[in-house]
């Protein structure tokens, strides 16, 4: 669960919504530390082949169709995630590249 500013946020809903998007092959949602709001929800998306989406067309996509403190503050591309040996998305790395990728947040 993320809490920013007092709202629950679940990364699953928010996954779920991103992973419609067309040119999104995979996404994961984590929260990242906000000195303002405690927590903000930061996306970490894997682009389907051939998809040039940038960070605004998250933005531009979410608008109006979720909840407006639901939509990623932050929003980064990879090529793969870091995965256990089970396949699972390790989202504890993930939380600790969000706040090496915005530590002013």
């Amino acid at each position: 669960m993320i809490i920013r500013g007092g709202e629950n946020i679940s990364p699953k809903e928010v996954e779920d919504f991103l992973g419609t998007m067309p040119g999104v092959k995979d996404v994961a949602v984590v929260g990242c530390p906000s000195k303002k709001y405690g927590e903000q929800p930061a996306a970490f998306v894997i682009r389907a082949d051939g998809s040039t989406i940038a960070e605004k067309d998250v933005a531009d996509y979410c608008k109006d169709r979720i909840s407006w403190f639901k939509i990623p503050k932050y929003v980064h591309f990879l090529d793969e995630f870091p995965m256990t040996a089970s396949q699972k998305i390790q989202k504890y790395k993930l939380r600790e590249m969000a706040h090496e990728l915005w530590p002013d947040a």
